[in-house]
């Protein structure tokens, strides 16, 4: 009983390019092969919500990366570059000032943890709703 398995692809183009997986068992007993065909359909095409929904948290976390990069380095407010990172940034790192005792102090080097920490936030956040954006995506068997 000889048992052959042959997987092919196909690119169905309709309603947002999904792959299509076809899968051909056969298994010959005697003289005629049985064929059974199962196929599945994985829905490769890119969610627009989720890749919005990754792009705005890549934009926050690399905002706060040079705000926290900014404050190691002990940037002077003063400078247009400086001032604007710390202004755009203030209202996505302010909840998270109280954790560890902050006090304002521009110019100075300081290891802001507030940041990193809000950082880990954001992105396990945006992470969690590109997952909810992202939930009826799953291979079927047809």
């Amino acid at each position: 009983m000889a048992e052959q398995i042959q997987e092919t692809r196909e690119k169905v183009v309709g309603k947002g390019d999904s792959e299509q997986v076809v899968r051909r068992v056969t298994t010959s007993t005697s003289d005629e092969p049985v064929v059974a065909q199962r196929t599945v359909v994985r829905d490769d095409t890119p969610n627009t919500a989720a890749r919005v929904a990754w792009f705005i948290t890549g934009v926050v976390t690399v905002l706060l990366a040079f705000r926290f990069a900014l404050s190691m380095l002990g940037a002077n407010r003063a400078n247009a570059f400086a001032d604007l990172i710390y202004s755009i940034t203030y209202p996505f790192a302010a909840p998270f000032f109280g954790l560890f005792g902050y006090q304002v102090r521009y110019g100075v080097a300081r290891f802001e943890v507030e940041t990193l920490v809000a950082m880990a936030v954001y992105a396990l956040l945006g992470y969690g709703i590109v997952r909810l954006l992202t939930i009826n995506r799953r291979n079927r068997a047809v």
